[in-house]
């Protein structure tokens, strides 16, 4: 089997959620790449070292600089003519991207699988992550999104792959690139930082926010998260939420301050390593997946644990 993996990039180098999907790949067959974009000649370079990597397709054209799904899909799915699945992570862009590509294709998409169980055959989550079903595919090609937190991440050394270029389809002027507002942070990405930091509700607003939940971060050298309804409330910003409709995250350590552990929340984070849990009611739901809990006021807790870091 022929697999084609979508490469999430900026043009300038690999975004780490790719890494997880090779591995997914691999254990479906021959691994393919698609590096669609605008000037990422480099990125091309840099994935075809990924360990696991027998060819890259590189597309470089104006039309794809900004991963417009509209432009990306037809060339995905003209490429299917010679793969027999296509796997994206289930990021922002991936999500966007492969719904298309299955319209296309006319199939039905796979989402958010966790594990490769056979050659069609695979396992994803439902209920908020409460059940675990194992689906089997009757398509004749595949499309799949990927959660990045389930598979190791493939090694950026140890490939031997070699680029091919593509020929780029024309701009379908479905849809234009704007601009865009990206949050800059001293603090790692939330989705790959090795510590997360989130804070919930019982923080009252975001002046108690950041005064309890920052210090605290910047003491670890963690990046911060938080809970939807830490988010609806206006506590912190959208790029911030953990959860099933946020962010899904798997970092080696997870502080939950002040989260009562709501399902869709849990359904986010649940896979971390170690996961320690400050609230101060001995009930909430968080206490049932943490490894080390402590029933206290968090704001007496949260000072003291950082004066003492």
């Amino acid at each position: 089997m022929k697999t084609l993996v979508w490469v999430e990039h900026d043009n300038a180098s690999v975004k780490d959620a790719t890494l997880a999907v090779v591995t997914a790949a691999a254990q479906l067959g021959e691994v393919h790449l698609l590096v669609a974009g605008s000037g990422c000649a480099a990125v091309a370079e840099a994935a075809k070292s990924i360990a696991g990597v027998g060819k890259v397709h590189l597309a470089d054209d104006a039309a794809y600089a900004n991963a417009l799904a509209e432009n990306v899909a037809p060339l995905v799915a003209e490429l299917m003519g010679h793969h027999d699945a296509f796997l994206a992570p289930a990021t922002t862009t991936g999500k966007n991207i492969a719904p298309r590509v299955a319209a296309l294709l006319d199939v039905a998409q796979i989402s958010d699988i966790l594990s490769v169980e056979g050659p069609k055959t695979f396992t994803r989550p439902i209920y908020a992550g409460n059940a675990i079903a194992t689906v089997e595919s009757t398509d004749a090609k595949l499309v799949i999104t990927v959660r990045g937190t389930a598979f190791a991440k493939a090694e950026t050394t140890g490939g031997s792959g070699s680029v091919e270029a593509v020929a780029a389809g024309a701009d379908s002027g479905l849809s234009s690139f704007v601009g865009s507002e990206i949050a800059k942070s001293e603090r790692p990405e939330l989705t790959s930082a090795k510590v997360i930091v989130s804070g919930g509700r019982a923080l009252k607003d975001a002046e108690t926010f950041q005064a309890t939940i920052f210090p605290l971060a910047d003491k670890l050298g963690a990046a911060v998260g938080a809970s939807r309804a830490a988010v609806d409330a206006g506590y912190a910003p959208n790029d911030y939420q953990v959860g099933q409709t946020g962010k899904i995250v798997a970092p080696e350590v997870y502080v939950a301050i002040g989260i009562s552990g709501a399902i869709q929340h849990l359904a986010g984070m649940k896979d971390s390593k170690t996961i320690i849990a400050i609230n101060k009611d001995e009930d909430a739901p968080i206490f049932q997946v943490a490894d080390l809990g402590l029933v206290a006021d968090l704001f007496n807790a949260v000072p003291e644990l950082t004066g003492k870091l």
